[in-house]
């Protein structure tokens, strides 16, 4: 379960888009979320491991070193 509180905007264009097209606001509520949670959670790893990087607690590679490791070098 899930409640969210909209700027009244958003929630104006939500219900007028429910209208429009006989789906429910959680219909589209959901929708939205689903489309966006792999971006979401890309983000946050991506923001993770920069800080872990910076920290040195990881580094990176080039790609010349993975080539090499994994034995694609020309």
């Amino acid at each position: 379960m899930l409640a969210i509180r909209l700027p009244e905007e958003i929630e104006g264009r939500l219900e007028r888009l429910a209208k429009a097209t006989g789906r429910t606001k959680t219909f589209y509520a959901r929708e939205a979320i689903l489309a966006h949670l792999d971006d979401l959670e890309d983000l946050y790893l991506a923001e993770q491991r920069l800080i872990a990087n910076r920290a040195g607690r990881s580094r990176t590679y080039t790609l010349e070193e993975v080539e090499r490791e994994l034995g694609l070098e020309d």
